[in-house]
């Protein structure tokens, strides 16, 4: 790229938009031409842009979401986590003095969307507004949020190996420099002191690492949690076998199964980092460069291996079989787990509104696809012989198909932490349900041994 370029989209930010005049001429310039250089020249003003504009919610115009223009902090709508939730990757990052959050300068990483669908060339490092999964509006629907999911802009400085990219969902923050947050960042330096002290909740007291999956112990009389930082809580007939809090681990927990064979356990990390207690080390994708991140791992009955499965749907297999997969082909939604059949000659894998994909012997029974649902899906279990299911949604809403029965659900209730996860019971005459804050809501035959809420 020549000199002439960077320079000249430098003066021409400069005179455009005065919201751009925290960028520094060459570095920033550079790295934002090299991702979408006709964009950025032609329409440097959409990235910040603070207008009163609602997004079609009833919310008034000094409310955050409708007067602020920027996007909300991750740790708003990733469970209090200050990290870039699935289905996002760190694009770029600036920084602003005179925080009095930090001693030094404070580093923003924004987070944006993958690109599941595409239409146009990306390839050729233009933007894909419609490409991605997120929603655009306030943070979590609430007006005192600021928005998630609205503005198509990337500075570059982050995984350029990514030349596509989506929305912004959320921004990390952070006094550590970002490319000692993300070893893909350049120290290539922007600075908008506006957002110094931009503060939420979360933030100011975070919370504990969220409980983030579960899994039933093979007797039925007890139940594993797992949080985010790794950290396993054992309750009734569930042994504790060992876990990662307290230890540094590369990307946090995104899931658990359990060993039937050895009642030992498995959970992985969000890079495909295997971490197994009491149970056999079969293999990880933790060094290998994933297109998506990790949500979700699987074991069948008879333990011999589990499979993983990222966003995309993605299959990787180690110690069984591989059945097929989603992954390369346009998807509605992100995937966000997946269940076993019980021989191990199948799986189902299940995306956010939903839809169920079927490989191997795994039979379809129905989904929740093309149906408007309140609020996301986050969890699957199979019955025991394979001829249904259970979906479970974030307010604890519970679909069941096939020979899966109905048992009950948290749906018509206020909870005080989205569900996260579902189990069920050895014969499929129940189901638990965990949620964010390690509350555990029991259905059926399913007993009740304690919760961490």
């Amino acid at each position: 790229m020549s000199q002439w370029l960077v320079e000249k989209a430098s003066n021409l930010l400069r005179a455009r938009s005065s919201r751009r005049d925290f960028l520094t001429a060459a570095a920033v310039a550079g790295s934002a031409l090299a991702v979408a250089p006709v964009r950025y020249i032609l329409e440097p003003g959409t990235a910040y842009a603070a207008i009163c504009g609602c997004l079609g919610q009833d919310c008034e115009c000094g409310t955050l979401c409708c007067a602020d223009g920027y996007a909300e902090f991750c740790c708003t709508i990733n469970l209090g986590m200050n990290t870039c939730p699935a289905g996002t990757f760190a694009g770029g990052w600036w920084k602003a003095d005179g925080s009095i959050y930090c001693d030094g300068p404070r580093y923003y990483i924004d987070c944006v969307g993958y690109c599941s669908r595409c239409s146009n060339n990306c390839e050729g490092g233009y933007y894909c507004p419609d490409c991605d999964t997120l929603t655009c509006g306030c943070a979590n629907g609430d007006c005192n949020n600021r928005r998630s999911g609205c503005r198509t802009f990337r500075y570059g400085q982050c995984h350029q190996e990514i030349g596509c990219s989506g929305r912004i969902a959320c921004r990390v923050v952070s006094c550590t420099p970002a490319w000692l947050l993300d070893p893909t960042c350049s120290t290539s330096s922007a600075t908008d002191n506006k957002t110094a002290n931009h503060t939420a909740a979360c933030l100011e007291h975070p919370p504990p690492p969220p409980v983030v999956a579960m899994a039933a112990a093979p007797d039925g009389k007890g139940y594993w949690l797992a949080a985010a930082d790794g950290a396993v809580f054992a309750y009734g007939s569930a042994a504790f076998k060992g876990s990662m809090g307290g230890k540094k681990i590369n990307q946090p927990i995104v899931g658990m199964a359990a060993d039937k064979q050895t009642a030992g356990y498995w959970l992985v990390a969000s890079d495909g980092g295997i971490f197994a207690f009491g149970a056999p080390y079969d293999g990880s994708t933790g060094g290998t460069t994933l297109n998506q991140p990790i949500v979700a791992i699987a074991s069948p009955a008879n333990a011999l291996g589990y499979w993983l499965t990222s966003t995309d749907g993605g299959v990787f297999s180690f110690g069984v079989p591989f059945e097929g997969s989603t992954g390369g082909k346009p998807l509605n939604r992100l995937i966000v787990a997946m269940a076993p059949t019980p021989d191990g000659k199948g799986y189902w894998l299940v995306a956010s509104d939903g839809g169920v994909f079927t490989f191997g012997n795994a039979g379809f029974y129905g989904s929740t696809g093309n149906l408007q649902l309140r609020k996301p899906i986050v969890g699957m279990a199979p019955t025991p012989d394979g001829k249904g299911y259970w979906l479970v949604a974030s307010d604890g809403g519970i679909f069941s198909f096939g020979n899966a029965g109905f048992y009950g659900s948290t749906g018509n209730l206020r909870l005080n932490s989205p569900i996260v996860a579902m189990a069920a019971t050895p014969d499929g005459k129940g189901y638990w349900m965990a949620a964010a804050d390690g509350g555990i809501f029991s259905f059926g035959n399913a007993g009740f041994y304690g919760s961490r809420a």
